[in-house]
């Protein structure tokens, strides 16, 4: 499977029409269920959209087609479940702005990729849609929260997927099948009409994507700094430059997880050649502590997490007329809810305070540093049957309703442990506001991908770009064509 540019330039020249692609990828689709991937496809009303389409060609993306993430890119009447038994029925009323901006730089949405319910996981295991599995192998999982996004690019269904990041959800299940994940910084992508703070500003949409040429192109079209949102990006950096003509970059480098896991030889490999390359190549590289307190940072995120849980289920039992039960939703939801509900206003502002101290932290880096890189995580993918709790924990989240906050913190700390275990160094972006890219660099024993995230100030993408595209032009990256 070819990347976008390829496609699209295809397109432009009329070497291929938009039945032909439609028809092409709806195949390849269909001989890839085993996969999981989408849980929604409807080739005809795509092509009846690319048709409607005025000059359609002209536009930068030509009418291709894009699968959108199930939560969070809603299109007008299209189903609008957010992977949860609760919204089965439930369609979308209007168009996302991200989505609406998808389609004016000249994408049209093809059909909805899977993902866990409400984005909780790291893997995409909801009970509405069933496992996605990593087309490397499938016995292992293919990541969350974006796991279907990244099966179906991984997996050559389609060269692009729309996804979103709240604390690794693009980049993690970059770094388990061998794709390009960026997370642009707080407030560059388009956001709304309704929840505008997304998780307080850590969520973000973009997209998975196969080249640095895709990465590049999509954020420079899809930003927008004059969107109405309550975060504004800063712009330092709003033009296109030439790589070759960068000064030699200074990087600050950490393996260590910021919580004490173990860091397997493999994601030390991914990083150690990394390093290896980045000095080749000219740049300038600084062995340093993990920056902030990891823990600190986490319980904040975890403490937000219950907290907009709360009020979505709030808004959502006003909405059916109805409390909600444990039967309602999935254990480890019920669990967030449940926390939350019992959080004090001030214990939410203050967790919001260790979100500005880690800004704050890794700014003074930047000012050292131009980059700052880590593995993406600790290991490969999980398999499909690795359990990510355990039976206590599964006990102690049917009694939660039941327990202090202080205890409820604890149970949901300890629901988290091992994929956290697995995925600790994604979430300080997304507290931070800046912006952080993982790239495919590695392939382990097991055949499987790992990738290393790079970190840059906020507003900086341009040197992730400067970096990913240096790397890949040595040929550094692990092609997803050339899987087991």
């Amino acid at each position: 499977m070819q990347d976008v540019a390829y496609w699209v330039e295809q397109l432009k020249q009329k070497q291929i029409s938009h039945q032909e692609l439609i028809t092409d990828w709806t195949k390849r689709i269909e001989q890839h269920q085993e996969l999981n991937a989408f849980v929604s496809l409807d080739p005809e009303q795509t092509l009846a959209q690319i048709e409607q389409t005025k000059n359609c060609l002209a536009l930068p993306y030509a009418g291709l087609p894009i699968p959108l993430k199930i939560l969070g890119h809603s299109k007008k009447g299209w189903s609008n479940t957010a992977a949860s038994r609760l919204l089965v029925d439930n369609r979308a009323v209007e168009t996302s702005a991200f989505v609406k901006r998808l389609e004016r730089i000249g994408f049209v949405p093809f059909g909805q990729t899977n993902a866990p319910e409400f984005g909780f996981k790291n893997v995409t295991d909801s009970t509405l849609y069933g496992d996605t599995k990593n087309p490397w192998n499938l016995a292992y999982s293919a990541g969350g929260s974006s796991g279907g996004a990244a099966a179906a690019v991984a997996g050559n269904l389609v060269p692009i997927a729309s996804a979103s990041d709240g604390g690794g959800s693009i980049r993690i299940p970059a770094s388990f099948t061998g794709l390009i994940g960026l997370k642009p910084t707080r407030g560059t992508m388009p956001m709304g009409p309704t929840e505008l703070r997304g998780w307080q500003g850590a969520s973000i949409g973009f997209a998975l994507t196969r080249s640095m040429r895709d990465t590049k192109q999509l954020f420079y079209l899809l930003r927008d700094p004059n969107q109405p949102s309550p975060y504004q990006a800063p712009t330092i950096e709003w033009s296109h430059h030439d790589a070759s003509k960068k000064t030699p970059l200074s990087i600050a480098v950490c393996v260590d997880s910021p919580l004490g896991h173990h860091v397997s030889e493999e994601a030390k490999q991914a990083v150690k050649k990394t390093v290896a390359q980045l000095e080749a190549l000219g740049h300038h590289v600084t062995k340093v502590h993990y920056p902030i307190d990891g823990l600190k940072l986490i319980k904040a995120y975890y403490r937000m997490n219950g907290a907009d849980t709360a009020a979505m289920f709030h808004t959502m039992e006003a909405q059916f007329g109805r409390k909600f039960t444990i039967e309602d939703m999935e254990l480890m939801t019920w669990g967030m809810y449940q926390s939350g509900k019992k959080m004090t206003a001030a214990d939410y502002v203050l967790s919001l305070e260790v979100w500005d101290q880690a800004f704050l932290a890794m700014e003074t880096l930047f000012t050292t540093y131009d980059l700052f890189l880590s593995p993406s995580a600790t290991t490969t993918a999980p398999r499909l049957d690795q359990d990510l709790q355990s039976p206590i924990i599964r006990e102690q989240l049917r009694e939660i309703e039941h327990v202090s906050f202080s205890e409820s913190e604890t149970i949901v700390f300890d629901m988290f442990a091992k994929s956290l275990a697995i995925t600790p160094y994604t979430q300080l972006a997304n507290l931070s506001g800046q912006p952080a890219i993982s790239l495919p660099v590695h392939r382990a024993e097991n055949g499987l991908p790992i990738g290393v995230q790079f970190m840059a100030s906020r507003g900086r993408e341009d040197l992730l770009f400067q970096v990913g595209e240096a790397l890949e032009a040595v040929q550094l990256f692990e092609s997803v064509d050339e899987r087991m």
